[in-house]
C-alpha cells in the first residue's frame, strides 16, 4: 500500500529512536492466538469478557490482551484467574521492537478496541497478513495531537482493518473525516461486559431448594476478614423482621473460613458447613462455605447478594455481573476498584444498591428478600446483562469466521 508524506516522516522519526526489546518470560502458547488490544484500562473488564467468549467458542484458542502501558497489578490478578489469557504491553514504535513483538506472539488475528492506533505496529501486522478488526472506536481515540497534525497517517492505517465498528455517531463521523466510507463503518453500542452464567450442579440446586423451601435467602460472597462482623451484624438485624431468613456466607481466603465459623458461633447463630456435605434444616441460620465452584448455585438460590471486597480498600472484590446474570439483586460497598463501571451500570439501572455499614446492609436485605422487590431488581439486572450481548455476539461471529478463514489458508 502506498505511503504518504506524513506517514513516511513518522516512520523515519520512529526509526531514529532506540529500540526497546523487553524480555518476555511467557512463551507463545501452541495453537491459535487471538490478540486483543485494550485501548484504555477502564475497558479491561469488557475486553476480558469478550476474550473469554472467544475462548469458550473455540477449543484451544488463547488470547493475548495488550495495553499501551504497564497494566495495574489488579488487572494482572484478574487475568491470572483464567488459563489461556495473557497480558502484555505494546512495543515501542521502533521497527525492531515491533518485529520482536510480532515474531514472539505470531497472532492469528488482531482485535483492536477503541483508538490510539500505532502506525508501525498496524502496518507490520497487516503486512504479515494478520487480519485486523477495529471495534468500539470512539471519537476521542482519533483526536490526539498526531491525528490532528498528521491526519494522513491515520488515513493510511484505517483501510488496513477488515471491519470497523464505531460506538457513537460522533466516532463514525470522525472516521469518515479520516477517509473511511460511511458504508464501511458499523455503528454499534459501546462494548460492555455481560457475564456468562456461572455453572451449577443441577442435583444440588434441586436438593438445596427442597431443604430451604419457603425460606428467604441472601448470599454474602467473597467476604473479607474485615467485613465479617458487618455481614453478621446485618444478618442479626434482618432476622428480627424475617425470622426464617438464611444467610449463605462465603468468606474470601482460607484464613477467613475458620474466623467466619468462630464469629458466627460467638454471635450465637446456628451454623452449618456446606463443604461438609450438609444441607440446612429449618433451624439453620448461617450456611458457611468456601467453595468457589458453587457460587453459581448460591446466586441462583438467593434473590439478593452482598458482594464482598467492596467495604475494604485494596481487595480484588467480586464481579457484580455474575450475580446479575443469575437473577440476584446486588448490594455493595463504596470500594469496588476495577469493577466500578459494572457496578455503575447496574446501579444506574436499579439492579444494585450501595451500602456503607451493617445497619444499611441489614435494612436493604430485609427489603429486598421480598419477592416483588427482588424481581424488579433482577429484571433490571438482566436488561443490563442483555444490552451488550448483541454486540458481543456480533464480534464473536466476526472473530470466529476470521479465524476459520485463516485456518483454511494455513
Amino acid at each position: 500500500m502506498a505511503g504518504t508524506l506524513g506517514l513516511t516522516a513518522y516512520r523515519a522519526l520512529m526509526r531514529r529512536g532506540e529500540a526497546t526489546l523487553p524480555k518476555r518470560d511467557v512463551p507463545r502458547p501452541s495453537g491459535e492466538l487471538l490478540w486483543v488490544h485494550c485501548g484504555t484500562p477502564d475497558d479491561f473488564i469488557a475486553v476480558q469478557d469478550l476474550a473469554l467468549r472467544q475462548m469458550s467458542s473455540r477449543e484451544g484458542l488463547c488470547v493475548l490482551i495488550t495495553f499501551a502501558e504497564e497494566p495495574r497489578s489488579s488487572l494482572r490478578d484478574l487475568a491470572a484467574e483464567y488459563r489461556g489469557v495473557i497480558l502484555d504491553v505494546l512495543p515501542s514504535e521502533h521497527p525492531d521492537s515491533v518485529t520482536a513483538f510480532l515474531d514472539h506472539w505470531q497472532p492469528d488475528c488482531c482485535l483492536w478496541t477503541w483508538g490510539g492506533l500505532r502506525p508501525n505496529l498496524v502496518i507490520a501486522t497487516s503486512d504479515r497478513d494478520v487480519p485486523l478488526l477495529l471495534v468500539n472506536a470512539d471519537a476521542h481515540g482519533f483526536d490526539r495531537q498526531r491525528d490532528r497534525w498528521l491526519p494522513d497517517v491515520t488515513r493510511a492505517l484505517l483501510p488496513r482493518f477488515a471491519a470497523v465498528m464505531a460506538r457513537t455517531p460522533e466516532a463514525a463521523r470522525r472516521l469518515t473525516q479520516l477517509g473511511l466510507n460511511r458504508d464501511d463503518i458499523a455503528l454499534t453500542a459501546p462494548l460492555s461486559a455481560g457475564s456468562q452464567a456461572l455453572p451449577c450442579n443441577e442435583t444440588d440446586i434441586t436438593e438445596l431448594a427442597a431443604a430451604c423451601v419457603g425460606r428467604p435467602i441472601w448470599f454474602a460472597n467473597g467476604v473479607q476478614q474485615d467485613e465479617l462482623q458487618t455481614v453478621l451484624a446485618a444478618h442479626r438485624q434482618a432476622l428480627r423482621l424475617s425470622h426464617r431468613l438464611l444467610l449463605i456466607l462465603r468468606p474470601a481466603g482460607r484464613t477467613a473460613i475458620a474466623l467466619a465459623h468462630e464469629q458466627a458461633r460467638a454471635r450465637e447463630f446456628r451454623t452449618l458447613s456446606w463443604d461438609d456435605g450438609q444441607f440446612p434444616d429449618e433451624t439453620t441460620q448461617v450456611l458457611i462455605t468456601e467453595d468457589l465452584a458453587d457460587v453459581g448455585l448460591f446466586y441462583r438460590m438467593a434473590p439478593v447478594s452482598f458482594l464482598g471486597g467492596s467495604l475494604v480498600a485494596g481487595e480484588l472484590g467480586c464481579d457484580p455481573l455474575e450475580a446479575a446474570a443469575l437473577g440476584s439483586a446486588v448490594l455493595y460497598g463504596p470500594r469496588v476498584g476495577q469493577y466500578l463501571q459494572s457496578y455503575s451500570r447496574l446501579a444506574n439501572a436499579g439492579a444494585a444498591r450501595i451500602i456503607n455499614d451493617s445497619s444499611a446492609l441489614g435494612t436493604a436485605v430485609t427489603r429486598l428478600v421480598a419477592p416483588d422487590q427482588a424481581a424488579l431488581m433482577a429484571h433490571a439486572g438482566w436488561e443490563v446483562i442483555s444490552e451488550g450481548a448483541a454486540l458481543s455476539d456480533r464480534i464473536t461471529d466476526l472473530v470466529q469466521d476470521t479465524l476459520d478463514t485463516q485456518a483454511g489458508m494455513g
